[in-house]
């Protein structure tokens, strides 16, 4: 075959693997808006339920329902805490109905229900209640080169990968390249990012639990282990490979899984993180 072809067939396969590992853990994480229908009285209505928040205000919880006879309202319970249920009606703009989520510090989970009336019957949209995590702003510029210098560290570690299943040249060029990306994105823009979403740097080990730090930690680990294997004998390529199958395994863990939240259970509402 080709060079050139094989090298673009093996970047193209590269790519889709991390596009396919991405997509999975968007859609898998616990900040993943809930969706689905409901059917009242043979009109359906498709709605998402938000379980993040980075406003400065309450969280809006918005429902598009064009009938204006159905009402709605949301019924509330802080989580983690001894609070009872509350409920709250929600308000018709238009075609909405729109309800918000009181606001909440920094890693303050709130759980919800959404409830809709009409002639007496009620849906309720989530049976299981939802639970949405508030975080403080994030500038998008910082969290965009911290999202694509970490899809083009999943790139280039899976590429790196192939690099040694498929005895190509350039498995040295590409540790290095894997390395300086999960040093930038994940070892200098991931604190950055949590310390503007929950106001701390770093909350994985030894200091907590955070998965998504530790996971960070595991993978960049692994990785420098496989630069050393390489500089100290370039033919040492096997580790190349065990790191990037640690960093796909980490990756597919939903992003904020186990992350830091508020234990409303205790005096002072102190920051936790899950065990």
């Amino acid at each position: 075959m080709n060079p050139k072809l094989k090298s673009f067939l093996v970047w193209l396969l590269a790519f889709i693997v991390t596009l396919a590992a991405a997509y999975y853990q968007r859609t898998t994480g616990p900040t993943y808006e809930i969706r689905g229908k409901v059917a009242i009285e043979g009109v359906t209505y498709k709605y998402k339920l938000i379980r993040t928040y980075d406003g400065s205000d309450d969280a809006p919880i918005e429902i598009s329902i064009t009938d204006p006879d159905v009402t709605g309202a949301l019924k509330l319970r802080r989580y983690k805490s001894h609070d009872e249920w509350s409920t709250a009606a929600m308000e018709r703009r238009g075609d909405n109905l729109i309800g918000y989520i009181p606001h909440q510090d920094m890693a303050g989970k709130v759980m919800y229900q959404v409830m809709l009336m009409k002639n007496g019957n009620s849906y309720l949209l989530n049976e299981e209640p939802a639970i949405i995590r508030f975080k403080g702003f994030v500038p998008r510029g910082i969290l965009f080169f911290h999202i694509m210098t970490i899809f083009l560290a999943m790139l280039f570690s899976t590429r790196t990968a192939f690099e040694v299943l498929f005895k190509l040249n350039y498995t040295y060029l590409y540790t290095w390249l894997t390395v300086a990306l999960l040093a930038v994105g994940g070892m200098i823009l991931g604190p950055v990012v949590q310390k503007y979403a929950f106001d701390a740097y770093w909350t994985g080990w030894p200091f907590g639990h955070d998965l998504t730090d530790n996971k960070s930690l595991l993978a960049f680990i692994f990785w420098i282990v496989a630069l050393v294997y390489q500089i100290w004998r370039r033919e040492r390529k096997g580790w190349a490979v065990v790191a990037a199958v640690v960093l796909f395994v980490v990756y597919l863990i939903p992003h904020s899984v186990l992350g830091s939240e508020i234990d409303y259970t205790q005096e002072g509402q102190s920051t936790e993180t899950q065990n």
